[in-house]
């Protein structure tokens, strides 16, 4: 299933205002994958994204996209190439949910020109695969933050985009929703599409993902590789200071390459159960 990387980082650092926020960071993201970004609050995973996207230039180091670097694509080179759910929501005011997903064509469209019938097709194909259909008519400030996140992720998977990056895009949704867009991810990726996530869900991250990246509070690389290699006890704790169990399930069928055949390992993270009763 691998192919040659499409996405190359070597070495990069970033830095706000002098303070430095990412740190000698390096990996590889090739076609079909599925990569979480995982790491405590502050550790630079959005501030990584939009690094990715270009949306920002590396203080040292590189970030390319098939031999391009990111922050010399122009905005509409990126958007053929990256959809992306944003972590800070914001809806354009007066819209039917139906009318902001179809945003997610105007690359496809000529000036002046309104959607095709093709485009509301996909639209209405985008909003059925994120259980958002029903919303079409709704005006979009009438709704919650969790059926926001679905119709957002509509509008990205809407633009057709080869990779699609999420910003803990499911942070909003309630139990039900949250696993279903987790299953909706990797028949994504199981059909060819690139996936870039910040996540702070360890479990749905260790079992939708193909490779997972690790920050430290710092912003420092502390593993790359596959969720057994990274998620480790002693790389959890670096990360995030807390100790937790790890458990192993043994599950054959549907493997992450979507070959029946193949048997997985399931990870499950339980962090230390809370002490009550004493002083600290």
């Amino acid at each position: 299933m691998m192919e040659a990387q499409m996405l190359q980082i070597q070495k990069l650092d970033f830095s706000y205002r002098g303070k430095k926020v990412l740190r000698q960071i390096s990996f590889g993201v090739e076609q079909g994958t599925i990569v979480s970004i995982m790491g405590a609050n502050g550790s630079g995973k959005s501030t990584l994204l939009r690094l990715l996207r270009g949306r920002l230039r590396p203080e040292s180091g590189s970030i390319r996209w098939d031999n391009a670097a990111a922050h010399k694509l122009s905005r509409r080179e990126m958007a053929l190439q990256v959809a992306v759910v944003p972590q800070q929501l914001q809806q354009p005011f007066g819209f039917q949910v139906r009318e902001m997903v179809a945003m997610g064509r105007y690359i496809y469209q000529q000036p002046l020109a309104g959607p095709s019938r093709q485009d509301w097709k996909i639209v209405d194909e985008a909003l059925a695969s994120t259980d958002s259909a029903h919303l079409a008519t709704r005006c979009s400030a009438e709704l919650s933050g969790g059926e926001l996140q679905r119709v957002m992720l509509a509008r990205a998977l809407a633009q057709q985009a080869p990779v699609l990056m999420l910003d803990e895009a499911t942070s909003q949704l309630d139990m039900g929703h949250k696993r279903s867009i987790c299953l909706l991810l990797r028949h994504l990726g199981q059909n060819g599409k690139t996936i870039v996530q910040v996540s702070h869900d360890m479990n749905s991250a260790a079992e939708i993902s193909h490779k997972i990246l690790l920050l430290s509070p710092a912003g420092e690389q502390i593993a790359f590789g596959s969720p057994h290699e990274v998620l480790t006890s002693a790389h959890i704790e670096a990360a995030y200071g807390v100790q937790v169990e790890i458990q192993r399930q043994s599950s054959t069928g549907g493997g992450r390459g979507g070959r029946p055949e193949e048997s997985t390992e399931i990870l499950r993270f339980l962090p230390q159960p809370l002490m009550f009763g004493s002083t600290p």
